[in-house]
């Protein structure tokens, strides 16, 4: 019999870089790493990473409470929940809780290479050393993602 995966309540992997965190609900490892997801946390008024685009993995967001803010380059969009927002690679995009409550939503990676992305800001964060733009555009290149420069975040 194949076994089936359950990440019950509280359960996951827990990083938590800045003011936001993510729960990891499955890291690749259970589907062949065709498959990553999170649980993304933000809390209000929480600005989002600089806008970028990644080259190798599509990315979904499923948002499940509160309201997020996509930019898709120039173009903003409020995504309240019940909202799924997907983004193919090569779209400038950037997410934001602007709202006075927390944003919680899903996030898909497929394939699930971008959860060691997670991890490395978690270490980052742990070793005391600051998330500015240049520190995470140094971490994207590992993972096939940059800085979308044409866009302002």
């Amino acid at each position: 019999m194949t076994a089936v995966s359950i990440t019950g309540p509280g359960e996951g992997e827990l990083i938590v870089s800045g003011p936001s965190q993510i729960r990891i609900l499955e890291d690749g490892s259970n589907t062949q790493h065709r498959l990553g997801m999170g649980e993304i946390t933000i809390p209000p008024h929480t600005p989002g990473p600089p806008q970028h685009r990644h080259a190798q993995h599509d990315e979904g967001f499923y948002v499940l409470s509160g309201t997020v803010r996509f930019t898709v380059g120039e173009e903003h969009h409020d995504a309240v929940a019940g909202t799924w927002v997907m983004v193919p690679p090569g779209a400038p995009h950037t997410f934001a809780n602007p709202g006075d409550e927390t944003a919680v939503m899903l996030n898909t990676f497929t394939p699930d290479l971008y959860v060691q992305y997670f991890r490395d800001l978690r270490d980052m964060v742990e070793a005391g050393r600051p998330l500015t733009h240049d520190s995470l555009a140094e971490v994207w290149t590992k993972y096939g993602t940059e800085p979308s420069t044409e866009y302002a975040s």
